[in-house]
């Protein structure tokens, strides 16, 4: 998903994000405003139960990526 894909989901539900924001920032507002856990990224024993998840996927993805990689905007 690209960030702009996410910007229009955040707006949709009334979120706005700052300039700088990163994705992972953005996707783990999204998820705490629909009541969910922030875990974005963080599966990092490659386990996630959220399988309804919209970002799953590339959660799993970058969760087995070293920490440096995830945290570049």
């Amino acid at each position: 998903m690209k960030m702009q894909e996410v910007r229009d989901l955040g707006r949709a539900r009334g979120l706005r994000f700052g300039v700088g924001m990163t994705k992972i920032q953005a996707i783990r507002a999204i998820q705490r405003d629909e009541g969910n856990f922030d875990c974005f990224a963080r599966a990092g024993s490659g386990y996630c139960d959220q399988v309804h998840c919209l970002f799953r996927a590339e959660c799993l993805r970058l969760s087995q990526k070293p920490a440096q990689s995830v945290l570049r905007p």
